[in-house]
């Protein structure tokens, strides 16, 4: 959280400063984890309340003068009390991180469609809004020459895979959306923004979603497109959530075959198991110099934790009728990565 707070002393604008990032940091996990619809639900709690749920926090790149502070804060929260705060209110809400995704930026009006072209509000104001701020990290592309080699706007809309996935690679992507926002005449003869966003990658369970945005009385055609491209990424980030829901009242355990190949790769899986949400408890059943046997336990069903294990680049199969988990090749290149969000 970025703190910039002037005050009649640096020391009061300090305690302001800690305080305003506070309950930032905590609105913000809330907008991060909690579904959009239930957000109005979560209390509004004071600083000693919200004080009570931090685990710690740090301070970078501090300045500050006899009446101004200014600093980059990070807090971090105590899962534990995080879930039985959103549970006990039956709040529902999701932890499991996402891969980053690569939006593809369609803008249609009068029948003329734009990806690359300039203007391109669609892509403009979607830019404007925080795309890796919450469970799905989202990256626009720079739009740059070989971009436009790559793929146009008639071939995103009518979902040429080959190109669409040849551009998800250049970022080292494998989950494309493609986002295709039609202006046209809606009811009444008032503008209408339609919006259809289309997934592409090994998840299918992303699918697509439309919606319409009308315009408002007293809203320009600019201010119908920045709602229009904030709905679009609550919507993304709502379905990703309601796939991957903490679902405490289903509690599941599966044994799992882990083929090794060295102590360093089960230390490796084992680290990244220890950070997916919905998994609550390992069991050490063997161990080989070639296999590893676990029991998982974790919340949810069998599809929900196949995503969430994919997530961190762990592939879950089936194997002549019993489980196999196996690092996938992304994760043995790239090395770890930890996917685990509350900081406990």
């Amino acid at each position: 959280v970025n703190v910039d707070i002037t005050s009649k002393s640096s020391i009061d604008a300090r305690q302001k400063a800690l305080a305003y990032g506070q309950r930032q940091a905590f609105e913000r996990l809330m907008r991060r984890i909690v579904i959009s619809g239930d957000l109005a639900r979560v209390p509004d709690l004071t600083k000693t309340e919200i004080e009570e749920y931090v685990l710690d926090f740090a301070v970078a790149n501090e300045k500050n003068s006899p009446i101004r502070y200014l600093a980059d804060l990070t807090y971090r929260f105590k899962a534990r009390d995080i879930r039985e705060l959103l549970r006990g209110l039956e709040i529902r809400f999701a932890e499991t991180l996402s891969k980053p995704v690569l939006l593809l930026p369609i803008y249609e009006a009068a029948a003329a469609k734009s990806l690359w072209d300039n203007p391109n509000p669609w892509r403009e104001y979607l830019a404007q809004q925080a795309l890796s701020d919450g469970l799905v990290p989202i990256t626009l592309p720079a739009a740059d020459l070989q971009d436009i080699g790559l793929i146009g706007a008639e071939q995103a809309v009518d979902g040429d895979e080959p190109r669409i996935k040849a551009i998800g690679l250049r970022y080292g992507l494998d989950r494309v959306m493609v986002t295709h926002a039609s202006l046209s005449a809606g009811a009444g003869g008032q503008p209408a923004l339609r919006v259809r966003v289309v997934s592409y990658g090994p998840d299918k369970r992303a699918g697509k979603l439309t919606f319409s945005a009308n315009q408002k009385r007293d809203e320009t055609i600019e201010d119908l497109i920045k709602r229009a491209a904030r709905l679009t990424i609550a919507k993304i980030e709502d379905r990703w959530k309601e796939d991957n829901l903490l679902q405490f009242e289903q509690d599941s355990v599966m044994a799992v075959a882990l083929p090794i190949n060295s102590l360093t790769e089960w230390v490796e899986v084992k680290r990244r198991l220890n950070g997916i949400a919905v998994i609550q408890k390992l069991e050490l059943v063997l161990f080989s110099r070639n296999e590893a046997r676990i029991n998982i336990y974790y919340l949810g069903d069998e599809e929900q934790l196949s995503l969430a294990l994919a997530q961190a680049d762990m592939r879950l199969s089936q194997v002549e009728g019993n489980w196999e988990l196996r690092l996938t090749g992304a994760a043995r290149r790239r090395g770890g990565v930890s996917h685990g969000q509350l900081g406990e």
